[in-house]
């Protein structure tokens, strides 16, 4: 079946023609084959029709970029906020922004170029700055919640770390719900980091199994260790995993993250001194480990937010962002420099917004962009 898409109604604006194939891969290789006997025709770079979209006016650089993140959600939690962003919710916001700027600009050049004209309200400049402060602190609020759009596109980064034979390995397992990591009384069996995607409530959570912290001479665990120490120092979530029959202390690095001590082996301990662990459970029974899921999930949850509110989700989002802020703050900071000057830093901050959503010169970052998109799309 033939379908035929008119510009500038069609996903680029230009004329578009879909052909739908029975079949397997061997009907559409030979169909290729054919369309390639014609002069001009060749396989689409990566992105390139969101790219000729985007050159043709149909969308801005953020929903080009939440087109990009639904092609690749792998979590209800990642498809929810690229489709907030592939809807314009964050070109509408950033494009408000930027009008708001570009009017304070006009205000002040105005009253620079025609004070003496009848029409044009004396010292406009102090309305300006009040709004520039408000401004300010709205771009403020708007970075601190990119850290919760981080937590939806990057992941939450669980870490579980112990002496050896804490029984580390069963507990990744117990979580994933699979054999991931190999059991053995042997102390010391874990000498790599072992990685296991979850998905706990929309959110992409990465566990990880790390060696046993102790001394040792051989070179192998050591660079384990090493590897399971830094890993904790970047986690957002320690698991520091105890023997409650015999508990061995270990020194932890410092982290960024949250610390929970988790009692394991609790069908063999003794006795339960309950205060000492934030939870007890049975790795391998996997008694109590429901429970510890589902805190994981919470925390999870609280880390993320809520999704209602528009929210920077790339790098680049919050590096220009806070570059606009900087030069916002730059014109409030400099009540004694000439007023042109002051405006000149609206003017660079405008443009740094107007970058987001491609309204001004982003000729360099285009390619990073749509280098992401996979073939055809």
């Amino acid at each position: 079946m033939l379908l035929f898409f008119p510009g500038p109604h069609s996903f680029t604006g230009e004329d578009c023609a879909e052909f739908h194939l029975h079949g397997g891969v061997a009907v559409i290789d030979r169909f290729l084959q054919e369309l390639f006997g014609f002069d001009n025709c060749r396989m689409a770079e990566p992105g390139e029709f969101t790219r000729r979209a985007f050159a043709n006016g149909k969308m801005d650089l953020t929903i080009a970029e939440g087109l990009a993140d639904l092609v690749s959600a792998e979590t209800e939690g990642q498809r929810r906020l690229a489709v907030q962003v592939a809807s314009g919710a964050q070109r509408d916001l950033y494009t408000g922004w930027r009008k708001e700027l570009i009017q304070a600009r006009a205000l002040i050049e105005a009253e620079l170029d025609f004070a003496d004209e009848a029409d044009v309200p004396g010292s406009v400049s102090a309305k300006v700055w009040q709004a520039m402060e408000l401004l300010s602190g709205q771009l403020a609020r708007h970075l601190a919640e990119g850290q919760r759009a981080s937590v939806f596109r990057d992941g939450l980064h669980v870490v579980i770390v112990g002496a050896p034979n804490a029984g580390k390995s069963s507990l990744l397992n117990a979580l994933a719900g699979r054999d991931v990591a190999i059991i053995s009384e042997e102390a010391g069996t874990t000498r790599d980091l072992i990685e296991v995607k979850l998905d706990l409530s929309g959110i992409p959570v990465f566990l990880t199994d790390t060696a046993g912290l102790r001394e040792t001479e051989g070179q192998v665990e050591k660079i384990g260790i090493e590897r399971a120490r830094a890993r904790v120092a970047s986690a957002d979530l320690v698991l520091l995993l105890e023997d409650m029959s015999r508990p061995e202390p270990v020194e932890l690095p410092h982290s960024g993250g949250e610390i929970w001590r988790v009692g394991n082996k609790r069908d063999l301990a003794v006795s339960v001194p309950g205060e000492k662990w934030d939870f007890l459970i049975s790795a391998r029974s996997s008694e109590g480990v429901d429970e510890l899921i589902a805190a994981i999930t919470r925390f999870a949850e609280a880390k993320a937010g809520d999704l209602g509110d528009v929210v920077p989700t790339r790098r680049r989002h919050m590096d220009l962002l806070a570059e606009t802020r900087r030069e916002i703050d730059e014109a409030l900071g400099h009540e004694n420099l000439p007023l042109e000057l002051r405006a000149e830093h609206l003017r660079r901050a405008s443009q740094f917004l107007g970058r987001i959503t491609g309204d001004v010169d982003v000729e360099d970052i285009l390619d990073v962009i749509f280098s992401q998109f996979c073939i055809g799309k």
